[in-house]
């Protein structure tokens, strides 16, 4: 079993950074592929990032390229999203997901995480 703790969500006005943390116990953290989804009120649940366990390599929303930045601390244990240039749309819920043997067709998918945190809010407002 993994388990999964968000910290770090807060009120913001648009255009500030924010990054937000997710602590991972109950497996080597190594192992794992990490990634962000968000749910905004009435919508679904979106892929934000990922950041695979062997290659450390990157992917993002187009709505989130260029001004999120996914990272992880394996000797913390900890996944990090940096986000920058915050928009009001932006707003929603952040959840941290976790899997291994994930594919790259794969990561945007919700289903191919089996576990999940539950959840950070984030707000962007003036």
């Amino acid at each position: 079993q993994v388990q999964l703790v968000e910290s770090g969500g807060g009120l913001v006005q648009p255009g500030a950074s924010l990054r937000i943390s997710c602590g991972v116990s109950g497996r080597t953290f190594s192992g794992l592929t990490t990634g962000w989804f968000r749910q905004a009120p009435g919508k679904e649940r979106e892929f934000v990032a990922t950041i695979f366990r062997s290659s450390g390599n990157t992917y993002y929303a187009d709505a989130v390229k260029g001004r999120f930045t996914i990272s992880r601390d394996n000797a913390k244990n900890t996944v990090f999203l940096q986000m920058n240039s915050l928009k009001p749309e932006d707003t929603a819920v952040y959840h941290c997901a976790a899997g291994s043997g994930l594919i790259l067709s794969t990561i945007r998918t919700g289903a191919a995480y089996p576990w999940w945190g539950q959840g950070t809010q984030v707000t962007v407002s003036a």
